[in-house]
């Protein structure tokens, strides 16, 4: 991904749902002037949700997903619905397509008692208008259109840009603590694990969101630190580091310097960070034959130096002295059910928006599962975490038992 390229997790997301064959796919193809999902004139086509990334006007960036039938019976039609369900808790808009020359059934009543169990902002579309042009005035959060004859498309782009959920604007990652011209140093391992020609996404966008706001960085290894910051005329205005080199980057960077880490920003930007932190004492209360999930939002190759897979559960073992079972999840498979689980620890999520990684944690607040993150754990295990919130008060405030190191 280029610097210049929305990630998916910062777009807005557009979830199209209802019954089979109420024209979902066409309606897809319409809005986005792209041939996007399979159309057919048989029911049920659309057999797994389609994903696409595009700029809509006038929306600008947003990821489009087709959904499956929510009608469909069986075990297929359980696991089509499910994964309806499932793309709910990453949908910002839902829109419900409904064949107007039906109406609505109830199993669109049932998406609409879940968008508003999920707190989604959505609208109802009659889809099909061209064959009922006498149908009654539409309420106030539906529109009648017609994807065959593109009757009524433009007004249905205007309509969703304006269901845009408020605040979903997301904070900066690091900008609003510096000043301009600010110089911070990003400390980013090159390891096994590392993507090979490219920096991780969470440096990306640190870097993208520093320099649109008149910083310079700094970019070295952390084997190269002690000689970056020795060659500075004056100290930079922050360190921020990858999570896995925590420990040695606060043994080289002097206490006079503000230190955290790319998990630790991304969790604030999630709106996860200060729950993150009031969980991540738990760490010192597991007991022998507790669970712990390491999930991730992301899929990929898990090396022998992997972070989530072989340093965290091994850091976690140390801390601890207990023999701990760990299971993983990545991507979108997160658990619904966390009951077994003693503690979770998420990665910094930066490929998942804002509104699934809320759910993921209101979900583990729900039924009780603490729930904390990568760089939070981290830093707690290596005994640096008021340090390395030190310039995020209200995360700071969360902190309840601060711990000596036992490295």
């Amino acid at each position: 991904m280029g610097l210049n390229e929305t990630p998916s997790s910062e777009r807005v997301h557009i979830g199209f749902f209802g019954r089979r064959n109420a024209g979902k796919s066409s309606l897809v193809n319409a809005i986005t002037n792209q041939d996007l999902a399979v159309v057919s004139s048989k029911k049920g086509t659309t057999t797994d949700p389609v994903h696409k990334a595009m700029e809509l006007l006038p929306l600008g960036p947003v990821a489009i997903t087709d959904t499956p039938g929510f009608d469909d019976s069986g075990d297929l039609g359980e696991l089509r619905v499910h994964k309806a369900q499932q793309t709910l808790n990453n949908t910002d808009i839902a829109v419900l397509v409904v064949d107007a020359t039906v109406g609505v059934q109830a199993s669109e009543q049932q998406l609409l008692q879940l968008f508003a169990a999920k707190k989604v902002n959505y609208l109802v579309v009659f889809n099909k208008a061209d064959l009922v042009p006498d149908h009654l005035a539409p309420a106030k959060n539906e529109i009648y259109v017609s994807a065959q004859t593109g009757v009524a498309i433009a007004a249905l782009k205007e309509r969703l840009a304006h269901l845009v959920p408020q605040g979903r604007q997301q904070p900066p990652l690091v900008s609003d603590l510096l000043k301009p011209h600010d110089l911070v140093v990003l400390v980013t391992p090159i390891d096994a694990a590392a993507p090979k020609g490219r920096l991780i996404l969470p440096q990306q966008m640190t870097i993208r969101d520093i320099l649109d706001h008149d910083g310079i960085c700094m970019v070295t290894k952390e084997t190269e630190l002690a000689a970056t910051l020795a060659s500075l005329k004056n100290p930079p205005a922050m360190v921020i580091t990858d999570s896995q080199a925590f420990a040695q980057v606060a043994k080289i960077t002097p206490a006079t310097i503000p230190l955290t880490s790319f998990s630790i920003l991304m969790a604030r930007r999630k709106g996860i960070l200060n729950s993150a932190v009031q969980g991540v004492g738990t760490i010192d209360q597991l007991q022998d034959g507790d669970k712990v999930l390491i999930a991730e939002g992301c899929t990929h190759h898990r090396q022998c130096g992997d972070i989530g897979s072989v340093k965290l559960p091994a850091w976690l073992k140390k801390r601890t002295g207990k023999k701990l079972t760990i299971e993983l999840s990545s991507g979108h498979g997160f658990p619904e059910d966390l009951s077994q689980y003693a503690l979770v620890i998420h990665c910094g999520g930066c490929m998942l928006n804002a509104r699934e990684v809320s759910n993921r944690m209101q979900t583990a607040n729900t039924q009780g599962i603490p729930m904390t993150n990568y760089g939070t754990a981290i830093a707690y295990m290596k005994g640096i975490l008021p340090r390395s919130i030190a310039m995020l008060p209200e995360a700071l405030a969360s902190f309840q038992s601060p711990v000596a190191v036992t490295n």
